[in-house]
Formats: structure tokens, sequence, C-alpha cells
């Protein structure tokens, strides 16, 4: 079995193949090779406003006073956002904002630190 990669999920060594698919007889563990491939292949490369890469855990300030939708706060120019996750979508930053609480922030709005 050699040329096999090992179980994603427990590492074992003894994997097979069945059809389409991988399988591991130790945990039940199935997917595809394909799949795998795919998820290495797919990290977020999100910018601020001035072009830097952006990194899980950095620390932005807000580039331009932003309203806060649903409520009559405001998010002043300068506010620093610390310990940033990047995820997919429009709003591609998730923080927790002291004094607002959490928020998705899109990178267009923010400097890094």
């Amino acid at each position: 079995m050699t040329g096999l990669p090992n179980c994603p999920k427990c590492n074992s060594e003894y994997t097979y193949d069945d059809g389409s698919q991988m399988v591991c007889p130790e945990c039940g563990h199935e997917w595809t090779l394909a799949a795998e491939t795919e998820a290495v292949e797919e990290t977020i490369l999100v910018k601020d406003a001035n072009g830097n890469v952006l990194s899980d855990g950095d620390s932005v300030t807000i580039a331009k006073d932003l309203k806060v939708k649903g409520s009559s706060s405001v998010l002043k120019i300068g506010t620093k956002v610390k310990n940033i996750l990047l995820v997919e979508g429009d709003h591609n930053i998730d923080c927790k904002i002291d004094g607002f609480g959490p928020m998705k922030l899109k990178s267009e709005f923010v400097k890094k630190a």
C-alpha cells in the first residue's frame, strides 16, 4: 500500500482506495484526494486599504468612520482592533471591538497596525 496518503484525521498509514474515495479502516474517515489538494490551495489572501497582506491574529486600525448597522453608533477613525480572524465573504474580517462587541469588517476599511 505504498504511495497512498496517511489518513488526514488520525494519521493512520493503513488507508486504502475504494473507487473514488480513500478510506481509513482505523477511524472510518472517508475523503477524496481532490478535496485534500483543494483544501491546501484554498488559503485566504486578504489585503488592507494600503495593500498590505493581513493574517489571523494581526492588529488593525479603522481607516475611516464607519456607521454600525442597526445602531446609531459610529466606529471612529483610528480605532484599534486586536486579534482579527480572516473569513471568506464580503465582510472578510471577524473581530471583537472593545465597547462594541463582535463585529465583521471589510478589509478595505482597515490599515495594518
